[in-house]
């Protein structure tokens, strides 16, 4: 699925809407959890990351790293997660 989605850009430190596609290729969803600063999904945007929390944030865009590169790992992107929103 194609939709555009308003993300917050660390790097830029503002949000930026881009149009992003969510599939099983370049998804991964982690299970459901009551936590709200839990990991629910990352997605590979070209050679970059979007990692979406649980909570009501924005999901944040992460500069060369991709799902691989973290190992499809939820507790790798949830560290990303917050490094980049304590920056900002």
């Amino acid at each position: 699925m194609k939709m555009k989605v308003t993300a917050y850009n660390p790097q830029k430190g503002r949000l930026e809407t881009l149009e992003a596609l969510f599939t099983e290729d370049i998804t991964t969803w982690f299970d459901s959890t009551r936590n709200p600063n839990s990991i629910r999904m990352i997605t590979d945007l070209k050679d970059n990351l979007l990692i979406t929390d649980n909570s009501r944030n924005y999901p944040v865009i992460i500069y060369d790293v991709t799902r691989k590169s973290i190992n499809y790992s939820r507790k790798k992107a949830g560290k990303l997660f917050k490094q980049a929103l304590s920056k900002s």
